[in-house]
């Protein structure tokens, strides 16, 4: 069994599903193979303004019934489409850094300090001192074509399922049988 993650770095969804995300992992380590991927979010789902963002995270806090509330601090509206995030999370990859720790680094720094993780050197930065990895090396690669097209690769194979949520959690087995999960924050309905 394989489960695929697609995700957005700084997704609060996302966010909220990481413990569920652990959960999995530690239930069934050593009997399913787990990995995660990139799904980019186009610009007009991010917010409009960082009131909108306050008013979004007041009100998936609440749904979870989370005793903080998500920082805002890292939006700017000048900023798009939250590429560094994920491009350096996808980088961090190719510095054998196959575990969550640089997106879930940079998701926190984010979503729990308010840091800028949208700049590129900001999430370098963040990601270099979780892994322990040189930042200039990181944020060159995470800069590079090579990096760019496997997280737009993965953004389309995430389109490929017919899907808009993230998190989406992708169960495939040795058969080629599948079972798409999307927008689920819980692990009860995957476990």
């Amino acid at each position: 069994m394989k489960v695929t993650y697609y995700l957005e770095v700084i997704s609060s969804w996302c966010y909220w599903a990481e413990p569920a995300w652990a959960e999995l992992k530690q239930r069934y380590r050593g009997k399913v193979e787990f990995g995660w991927k990139i799904a980019l979010m186009p610009s007009e789902v991010y917010p409009a303004s960082q009131t909108q963002c306050q008013w979004f995270y007041r009100r998936s806090g609440a749904i979870m019934r989370s005793p903080f509330l998500l920082n805002s601090g890292w939006f700017e509206p000048e900023i798009k489409q939250y590429l560094a995030p994920n491009f350096v999370a996808e980088a961090a990859k190719d510095f054998n850094v196959a575990d969550d720790c640089v997106r879930l680094a940079i998701a926190n720094a984010a979503l729990r300090e308010g840091r800028k993780v949208g700049r590129w050197e900001e999430a370098a930065a963040v990601a270099a001192s979780a892994a322990g990895l040189d930042v200039t090396a990181l944020l060159k690669k995470a800069k590079s074509p090579e990096i760019e097209a496997r997280a737009r690769a993965t953004t389309a194979e995430f389109h490929a399922l017919q899907v808009t949520q993230r998190p989406t959690f992708l169960l495939e087995n040795n058969i080629g049988d599948r079972a798409v999960f999307s927008g689920l924050v819980v692990a009860a309905p995957l476990a």
